[in-house]
């Protein structure tokens, strides 16, 4: 499975591809930050994130899109933007018929870390190691969107592992219940 990991911002949105093959087995296929500039109106801040993010997908074909769930911060401004990236981001994946999880940081830091408490230098050194890399990428969006990438792959799959056999359970007891 190769997972887009999106953490969206406006002024800088990380970007990481991480697929795994087999178990535990996880490989960066790519790391980025794309940047729009402050000097253009919102609107084309939005249309240059799209197409950005449209090329990231066009040239990692990936199987899923994880992007980090907007939550509340302290400076509004902030966390509209981030929000306005993430939709752009969602909007994208759906055109594409790309299947779309979003993971909260505090998901994302215990799935790598072990710890939904980890602060951001833990969480690069857990991509680091568990990606084989010899540097951590700079800056932190970048690593923070190869978290997002891999929590999919450990929270993500058992998930849809876990829907799979909830639908399957449920279709049994209708047909069973339709006797």
């Amino acid at each position: 499975m190769r997972v887009l990991g999106i953490d969206p911002g406006l002024t800088r949105c990380g970007i990481g591809v991480v697929e795994s093959a087999g178990h535990q087995k996880l490989s960066m296929l790519g790391v980025g930050v794309i940047k729009t500039s402050t000097e253009l109106t919102l609107e084309y801040r939005l249309l240059e994130l799209e197409v950005q993010l449209k090329t990231w997908v066009e040239d990692f074909s990936p199987d899923v899109i994880a992007v980090e769930r907007v939550f509340s911060q302290l400076n509004v401004r902030t966390a509209m933007a981030t929000g306005q990236a993430a939709g752009v981001a969602l909007l994208m994946a759906a055109r594409l018929g790309i299947p779309v999880a979003m993971h909260t940081p505090t998901e994302v830091k215990a799935a790598v870390t072990g710890s939904g408490r980890a602060d951001k230098k833990q969480v690069a050194l857990m991509v680091q190691k568990l990606l084989k890399l010899d540097e951590i990428p700079k800056p932190v969006d970048s690593t923070d969107a190869l978290a997002l990438a891999i929590c999919h792959h450990w929270r993500g799959s058992a998930n849809s592992k876990l829907e799979a056999a909830m639908s399957k359970e449920k279709a049994r007891l209708k047909k069973v219940a339709s006797r």
